[in-house]
């Protein structure tokens, strides 16, 4: 049985990851730190969001049987893990305020969340049009 993704859920995949990405960015604009933090935080937030996207594509392309090298899929996994790494090793070694630091966490946590359902919504959109 194939259902559509009903429209509350697709609304609240898209505002979650609106206001993950957006309030991680507005903290940057913000922050008091050195441009070169700042990239470094910027560019931890687009690899967690390309990697979280890739995994839950490769994720379903093999449920659904579709081939996916074992390769491809440990990248996959990595590049999560490592985004998520890379952005706890950043906040526990920042000179920022604990409430900042934890702010950054949950508005990259909530991003990356928001992105999986994007994606999950957009392709159970796609296979049912299909």
């Amino acid at each position: 049985m194939v259902q559509k993704t009903s429209i509350a859920f697709i609304a609240a995949s898209w505002i979650a990851m609106g206001v993950g990405i957006v309030g991680y960015l507005v903290g940057l604009s913000r922050a008091e730190m050195l441009l070169n933090e700042i990239g470094y935080y910027f560019t931890v937030l687009m690899f967690g969001l390309f990697a979280v996207i890739s995994l839950q594509k490769s994720v379903r392309d093999r449920l659904e049987g579709f081939p996916v090298t074992n390769i491809y899929y440990g990248i996959c996994w990595f590049g999560t893990i490592l985004s998520i790494a890379l952005l706890a090793v950043g906040l526990w070694n920042a000179t920022i305020l604990p409430s900042e630091k934890g702010f950054y966490a949950f508005a990259f946590l909530l991003g990356i969340f928001g992105a999986i359902a994007v994606q999950k919504n957009t392709r159970d959109n796609l296979a049912i049009k299909g």
